[in-house]
């Protein structure tokens, strides 16, 4: 029997690339390994690079960016390469998007970096809630570029969207305009609705993380740039069935799980979304339910690609943005990962001595993880507090919960109740303190008994 042919693949969407260097403004990475990472966010969204080239600029052009003869040059070599798409490495503002529109012609697409992410968001994003932060977040991308998608009725309309012709002393709006207004407010109020959902999940979450607090477990978030290794290396440390894909934004939704540390005590890890430079700011707006994750943890565990010749720029990067959800002063643990594609696994001292509290790490194949489980733990047992109380046995499931949540050095069963000595959360001792049996001081005086006279 004659062997059936394969399906063809859709042809994808040819992308030329275009980095933007602009004379004193900050930026973590060089142009060229920004560039790099643009041709791999490129490819994650599913789109074929067909050429690049990085253009340098003292002052932006407040129409076009980067100049018109240099917006001409660059239309030439997109279409020398036949692209489809020219995708830019910074977020344009509406007005260069739509005049670059103009000037690179109706054959080339113009997409920004800002875009580009959103577009892999919208692929990644599995579960209901990650489905609405992302769609806020484009939601709220598009509103103000909305002018440019309705110019055909503007043109039928004879003069132009936004003006206004007198006709018998009455101003009246062109079809352009009134369309316009129209998917303005469909798009704002698709956009409270949206804010709506995502508050109910909030506060769903809030819920969540509350009862984890009174069950006195510690919480730690998996944070780092994307691809580091993040969900390999939850996997490993609780042999979790987290997405592992070799490519940028794998993963969007949290992933919590459960692990034992060293000494026996439980606690909870969070996966979450990697971080990038240029990390668009709707998008933290919108994932802030899930970002609360990472801001509510006991502990950071910053992973950070090793083998990345920027892995200290990325590491920035990260940083940057956990200052900007107030995580920023959270103790960490840095797990210097993929020491297995270094050459000889061994890392330079200096790197290591570069990132607090730094372990050198495999979490694919495991060299390392014993060592940062122990790393993880002794920064946990900062946190704990002493205590020395006698419990009734009433309350015996206090000391269970001591074992899970703390570290118990010392328990006597004593003819009233149960002495224990240990080192638990602060929220743990709060509560033992209000349920511990007081000794009564021998200088305190006997409570009067009814009747008794005074004198």
């Amino acid at each position: 029997m004659p062997k059936q042919p394969l399906p063809t693949e859709p042809p994808r969407e040819r992308a030329y690339l275009v980095g933007v260097g602009i004379d004193g403004a900050d930026s973590l990475l060089s142009p060229q390994d920004s560039l790099l990472e643009l041709a791999r966010l490129a490819e994650t969204a599913g789109l074929e690079v067909v050429g690049a080239s990085t253009q340098r600029v003292r002052h932006p052009d407040p129409k076009t960016l980067l100049g018109s003869g240099t917006v001409i040059s660059t239309r030439d070599l997109a279409e020398e390469a036949m692209a489809d798409v020219v995708v830019f490495d910074d977020e344009l503002s509406p007005r260069h998007q739509r005049e670059l529109e103009r000037a690179l012609g109706e054959d080339l697409r113009v997409v920004d970096r800002t875009a580009l992410i959103l577009d892999i968001f919208a692929q990644h994003a599995h579960s209901r809630e990650g489905a609405l932060q992302v769609e806020l977040a484009q939601y709220e991308y598009r509103l103000p570029r909305l002018t440019r998608a309705w110019t055909h009725l503007a043109r039928q309309a004879g003069g132009g969207a936004g003006r206004t012709g007198a006709v018998g002393g009455v101003g009246l709006r062109g079809p352009g305009e009134t369309q316009l207004e129209v998917d303005r407010r469909e798009i704002g109020r698709r956009i409270a609705h949206l804010r709506k959902e995502l508050d109910r999940v909030r506060a769903h979450r809030g819920r969540y993380r509350s009862r984890r607090r009174r069950a006195s477990v510690p919480t730690m978030a998996l944070v780092g740039y994307t691809n580091a290794g993040k969900s390999t290396l939850l996997n490993r440390l609780a042999e979790a069935d987290a997405v592992i894909a070799d490519q940028l934004f794998a993963t969007l939704d949290p992933m919590t799980r459960r692990l034992r540390l060293p000494e026996g005590r439980a606690a909870l890890v969070t996966d979450t979304v990697g971080f990038v430079q240029k990390l668009p700011t709707l998008l933290i707006a919108a994932f802030r339910a899930t970002l609360e994750e990472i801001s509510e943890a006991d502990l950071l565990i910053h992973v950070v690609d090793a083998s990345h010749p920027a892995r200290e720029a990325q590491a920035r990067a990260v940083q940057a943005t956990l200052e900007e959800i107030g995580a920023g002063s959270l103790p960490m643990v840095t797990a210097l990962n993929k020491i297995d594609l270094v050459p000889d696994r061994q890392l330079d001292p200096e790197v290591i001595d570069a990132f607090e509290r730094a372990i050198p790490v495999s979490a694919q194949e495991g060299d390392g993880i014993a060592a940062l489980l122990r790393a993880m733990e002794a920064e946990l047992d900062r946190k704990l507090v002493a205590v020395d109380a006698r419990i009734a046995y009433d309350h015996g499931g206090m000391l269970a919960r001591m074992y899970e949540a703390g570290v118990v050095d010392h328990v006597e069963h004593e003819e009233r109740a149960i002495h224990v000595r240990g080192r638990v959360p602060k929220d743990l001792a709060k509560e033992i303190d209000r349920i511990a049996l007081r000794r009564r001081r021998k200088t305190e005086p006997a409570p009067a008994q009814p009747g008794s006279s005074g004198g």
